[in-house]
């Protein structure tokens, strides 16, 4: 079974999109990636490109979908090592990078930031791969 790490903007295309997932795959992330996706979509949601309705209807189908979140000790820890070692001011991208390092085989980055960030720390592949 292949392990992929995502991000909110991963997240929110796959509701967005409906894609069916791709058999013997597992999706990890950290804690926060739920309501990292929710701000996502409120922000859509107050600048117009979409309506309160839509977006809860997609936040929905978030919270169905089936992802392992991680926030133990261990990746919280490796967290810290990624911001200090690259001298970041927090820990949000960190949170996503340390869940990929541990727990998943790649990382499917949505964001440009977090994918840049990524380089030498773990592997990014394409969205392609989490279809069915």
């Amino acid at each position: 079974m292949r392990r992929y790490a995502i991000d909110p903007v991963t997240l929110v295309r796959l509701v967005d999109e409906d894609v069916s997932l791709g058999p013997d795959l597992q999706l990890v992330g950290p804690n926060p990636l739920r309501s990292d996706a929710l701000a996502i979509l409120l922000s859509r949601t107050r600048d117009g490109r979409t309506s309160e309705r839509a977006a809860l209807e997609l936040h929905e189908r978030m919270t169905e979908l089936r992802i392992r979140l991680l926030g133990d000790r261990v990746s919280r820890r490796t967290a810290w090592g990624l911001a200090v070692a690259n001298d970041w001011d927090d820990l949000r991208d960190a949170e996503y990078l340390a869940v990929a390092r541990l727990q998943a085989d790649a990382l499917v980055a949505g964001d440009p930031r977090l994918a840049e960030r990524a380089a030498g720390i773990v592997e990014v592949v394409d969205f392609a791969v989490l279809r069915a």
